[in-house]
């Protein structure tokens, strides 16, 4: 009588990679979500610089306009300026003719990163003839 092998739970020959194709998808998706998660962090910081480079630019320019006025009073529409545009006056030095400020924009970053300060400055000042300083 000749003897007959029977295979048992061996599928498509080979038992030892048995689910490995879930444990890839998984890892490819876990990828795909920090890839994700991290360009959205990514993004989020660059759209607070611009925020703050465009508040630091109308601050400095509303704060020249007011030089006339006192470094008080171009300093204070500074402030006022930033404020309106989302971010925070940090400074403001008025030096002759030219204002240079700094604004601050605030932003939580997800994944665990925590809060993050943005720093932006400017400067403003008079414009001489033909435009040029």
């Amino acid at each position: 009588m000749a003897r007959r092998r029977v295979l048992v739970g061996r599928a498509w020959g080979g038992g030892g990679d048995r689910g490995s194709g879930t444990v890839w998808v998984v890892a490819f998706a876990a990828l795909v979500w920090i890839t994700g998660a991290a360009a959205i962090a990514v993004g989020g910081v660059r759209a607070a610089r611009h925020r703050g480079d465009a508040a630091a630019d109308m601050a400095a320019l509303a704060a020249a306009a007011r030089i006339a006025e006192g470094g008080g009073s171009a300093c204070g529409r500074a402030g006022d300026i930033a404020a309106a545009s989302g971010a925070r006056l940090s400074r403001c030095r008025v030096s002759g003719g030219v204002v240079d400020v700094s604004v601050t924009v605030r932003l939580r970053v997800p994944m665990g990163i925590g809060r993050l300060r943005v720093v932006s400055r400017a400067k403003a000042g008079p414009v001489g003839r033909d435009g040029v300083p």
